[in-house]
């Protein structure tokens, strides 16, 4: 190991360059307490818990060294560090006693696992040392967080985590001497501060003074004997955050953001850290139900997937097997996705079969695979961190991905250079050295004004694009109808913005792109990636050390992995076209059963065929389709018609109350198998407590199912599912649950089980068919949708930062007093011209449907433009929303509607 030699107490300890002599003390397997201090945040030095000495500087004279605080100290070679002597051991004692002097008793009390009250313990120091009066209250406001001011010693950890880990700066610490509390930086409560709830400052208090009410109170300093420890991926956004699941009794006391997590380094955000209340919520489904006479009634599973079989072979002999589709989940793990399409392809024998990146990232995977090879990111987040440029497109990291998000802006405080283009003035926007703002629908000229810029000023590299690109003479010729000024014109972005911008990119050493919803839920979605992409291959930023490619954002815990498992119409696990006779023979050969050779429909062409009465049957898998699809009136009438539709679901959803049959199943907290994160991580999912009732997992019930219709689909376990995968689909022949529970991590291409997967892609050559990445040259045409007298306001939905898709997990919770109501964010100016109140109820309405909503008066828009999330079905959002989609993948237009806005 290289490193700086040092010694501790006489044995030989090698750290790092940079670390202190607190670090060497740990590594030398010693306990010194530390109480302002934690390895996530700068260190202060202001306890004096953590003395020691060291023959560091000019020690005084006979002292054979000098007393330091080691936390701050750093660590140089050859140093000499003693902790053991016994004026050392009562210098810390008398530290220590001095803080705990001035807590009520309860601070020492022996049920009481804060690091503090643990340290006393390990010293000697009973609850008598803790004499102070108390008095101060607290704040019980929030549902998460729980501020005891008695119990704070303002060592500043909370102030430090919510300012450098999260970013949200919340916190300050106020009052003077020993009254010196923390408090919320607004002034007023906890629950109306700035606090997003990431449970940064519960997870580092050190005392107890910031707490999470109920029964995970101190278990985030130390384990309940009781408690038992799962080790799990969080099954919200797509960020793939691992967590420590603390149990009491079967039931679940706390979700814990690992220290060790490989993606979120020991933070987490309100949904993973707090949202699990949905689990134990009296409306989760423990039953199966089946319509009778108009009403969904409780049976036994036998009965339900009976019904279910024969619907089944009913709609396969009215119409054939095309007469039969499914709707996978990204919300299921890989393993359910796979025995999903399979049980599609060799039970039904039809291709039939999609899941939802068809209504966010389709673009992504059919851009990405087009200019460059693989539909997926091309850099570990790892890597993205480090670059000294960001640009950031079409994306909300601080709520919709909050892990990221807060790296992200760490790195931007610590230097880095940050681009943002999006309509709204939000997150990182607020920190951007240049905000794009372009109007909704206009990203490919945007993209086009950008390179057009890194072309004329030569910003490119032109090395790399002969020897490893393709298409430039058409982009060149294109990019000469996109000067500054017509795309300004046509953005609304000023020229000299995009100038600033396009040479902050240009001229990084090691720039990165990270993209969003906003550059894919359009009518020209796959136009706004590739064009997007093209600024990574003209700078030369992608497979190369020279940059950090371009990086979707995913939105769904695995909406990746569900589209890697081959939950899609036109290809099979692994990419592999169905139309490709040797991508067919492989499988064919595994499965032992023919593989339908014509793709499938997408989910778009699901519903229109039930409404066109083709579609005989549907199977939605873990997806409100009522709620969060696009034109979502038309979506309730497909359903209507389908004669089956069988829903598996943890509540009764919006597209539930319009099933035939619902089958309860598990939720990711219940679940056995891997989801894979944006960055193209496979990483475990493991069971912390057992689904309610007789809920049983996605992959239990298309086993079942398969086996009633008279198919063994094999796979009788998730490991079994993944391993038969990678028999399929070389790119995963590497992976196993075996490796995973080793390794922790491993990103896909991962072909080989003793070699590591490929964090980042495309070093030696694209995996496009000549293997060059290819530039494309593709017009800017409209958007589908345009304002007009009647409509003439641009409407944007998106996520907020305490909720989560449609809101069947976040809103049966503490979330729902975060956030209760999904609100229409309108510029001053709008209110003025539509008499418009903040606050107020208001109607929305477009050339599709009609929402309720409440007003929110602020400057995140522009005039003439509204934003409103889709958490809460009831508000009806996406009955605004139209059915116009991406020309190449058929992914929604969520992100142009038009409308008007009235007052009651």
């Amino acid at each position: 190991m290289t490193g700086i030699e040092t010694e501790v107490d006489g044995t030989s300890v090698v750290v790092p360059e940079g670390a202190s002599l607190l670090t060497a003390v740990r590594e030398a397997g010693i306990a010194l307490p530390a109480l302002c201090f934690d390895d996530r945040l700068s260190p202060a030095g202001s306890c004096r818990t953590c003395l020691v000495r060291a023959d560091v500087g000019a020690p005084p004279s006979g002292s054979g060294g000098r007393i330091a605080a080691a936390c701050v100290t750093p660590a140089s070679p050859g140093v000499r560090i003693e902790t053991a002597t016994d004026d050392l051991v009562q210098l810390r004692r008398d530290a220590v006693e001095l803080i705990a002097s001035a807590l009520p008793s309860r601070a020492l009390a022996a049920d009481n696992p804060s690091e503090l009250a643990q340290v006393c313990r390990s010293m000697g120091v009973g609850p008598d040392a803790a004499q102070g009066a108390g008095g101060r209250g607290a704040d019980d406001s929030h549902p998460y967080v729980r501020l005891d001011r008695d119990l704070c010693i303002a060592c500043g950890r909370c102030v430090q985590m919510c300012s450098e880990v999260q970013g949200t700066f919340a916190l300050t610490l106020v009052g003077r001497g020993s009254d010196t509390v923390v408090a919320p930086g607004t002034g007023g409560s906890w629950a109306a501060s700035d606090c997003v709830a990431c449970g940064g400052c519960v997870d580092t208090c050190p005392t107890g003074a910031i707490t999470q009410p109920g029964p995970a109170r101190g278990l985030t300093s130390a384990f309940h004997p009781a408690a038992t420890t799962t080790r799990t991926t969080c099954g919200y956004c797509g960020v793939g955050c691992t967590l420590d699941v603390i149990t009491q009794d079967g039931e679940i006391a706390a979700a814990l953001p690992a220290r060790d997590g490989p993606v979120n380094l020991g933070h987490a955000c309100v949904k993973g850290r707090f949202a699990h209340g949905f689990r134990t919520s009296p409306e989760r489904l423990t039953q199966p139900l089946v319509r009778r006479g108009g009403t969904l009634e409780p049976v036994g599973w036998d009965e339900a997937l009976d019904q279910v079989a024969r619907g089944l072979r009913a709609a396969v002999k009215a119409g054939g097997p095309d007469a039969v589709a499914a709707i996978s989940s990204a919300r299921a793990t890989n393993e359910d996705n796979y025995l999903v399409q399979k049980f599609m392809r060799v039970v039904i024998g039809t291709n039939n079969v999609d899941n939802c990146s068809r209504l966010c990232h389709s673009p992504s995977a059919a851009g990405l695979t087009a200019s460059l090879g693989l539909p997926g990111g091309t850099d570990t987040f790892d890597d993205v961190e480090q670059a000294d440029c960001l640009l950031v497109v079409g994306a909300n990291p601080v709520e919709a991905h909050p892990v990221v998000g807060a790296r992200l802006l760490r790195r931007v405080l610590h230097g880095a250079k940050l681009v943002v283009a999006d309509p709204r003035a939000i997150g990182l926007a607020l920190h951007a050295d240049v905000h794009l703002r372009p109007r909704p629908g206009t990203n490919v000229a945007l993209f086009h004004g950008l390179a057009h810029i890194l072309l004329a000023e030569g910003m490119t590299d032109e090395m790399f694009l002969r020897q490893r690109a393709t298409g430039l003479t058409e982009l060149t010729e294109l990019l000469a109808d996109y000067p500054p000024d017509r795309v300004a014109d046509i953005t609304g972005v000023p020229a000299r913005d995009l100038a600033a911008a396009a040479r902050l990119y240009g001229r990084a050493r090691q720039p990165a792109i990270v993209y969003g919803l906003g550059v894919t839920e359009h009518l020209h979605g796959t136009d706004g990636v590739r064009s997007l992409a093209n600024l990574a291959i003209l700078r030369g930023a992608v497979g190369t050390d020279r940059g950090y490619g371009v990086n979707p954002l995913r939105g769904q815990n695995n909406v990746q992995g569900a589209s890697d498992m081959g939950a899609l119409p036109d290809v099979l696990p692994g990419y592999g076209k169905v139309t490709d006779p040797a991508v067919r023979s492989r499988a064919e050969d595994i499965w032992g059963l023919p593989v339908p050779k014509r793709p499938g429909l997408r989910i778009p062409q699901m519903f229109a065929a039930a409404r066109a009465g083709d579609l005989q049957a549907l199977w939605v898998i873990g997806e409100d389709v009522c709620a969060t699809d696009p034109d979502a009136n038309r979506v309730a009438q497909a359903l209507d018609t389908c004669p089956l539709v069988v829903c598996n679901e943890l509540f009764l959803s919006e597209t539930a109350r319009h099933a035939d049959v619902v089958l309860p199943v598990a939720s990711w907290l219940e679940k056995d198998g891997t989801f894979v994160n944006f960055d193209r991580r496979f990483q475990r999912v493991r069971p912390a407590v057992p689904p309610p009732g007789e809920a049983r997992a996605d992959f239990d019930t298309v086993r079942s199912l398969a086996t009633v219709m008279g198919v063994d689909l094999g796979c009788p376990t998730p490991a079994d599912a993944l391993a038969e995968c990678g028999r399929i689909a070389p790119v995963f022949a590497g992976l196993s649950h075996d490796r995973l529970d080793r390794e922790g991590a491993v990103p896909w291409p991962c072909p080989d089980p003793d070699r590591p997967g490929e964090a980042k892609l495309y070093t030696e050559t694209f995996a496009t068919p000549d293997g060059r990445a290819h530039l494309a040259a593709p017009p800017y045409l409209p958007p589908g949708e345009q304002p007009d007298d009647d409509y003439p306001l641009v409407l944007v939905t998106g996520r907020r930062w305490a909720h989560y898709n449609s809101g069947s997990m976040t809103r049966r919770g503490g979330n729902l007093a975060l956030d209760p109501v999904d609100f229409l964010d309108l510029h001053p100016d709008d209110c003025v011209r539509y008499d418009v109140r903040d606050g107020e109820e208001v109607t929305v309405e477009s050339r599709h449907g009609r929402a309720r909503l409440i007003a929110r008066v602020g400057e995140q828009t522009v005039p003439g433009q509204v934003f409103c999330s889709f958490h809460f079905p009831a508000s009806g959002v996406n009955r605004l929303t139209s059915d116009q989609a991406d020309t190449v993948t058929s992914c929604p237009e969520y992100k142009v509607t038009a409308v008007r806005v009235s007052a009651p």
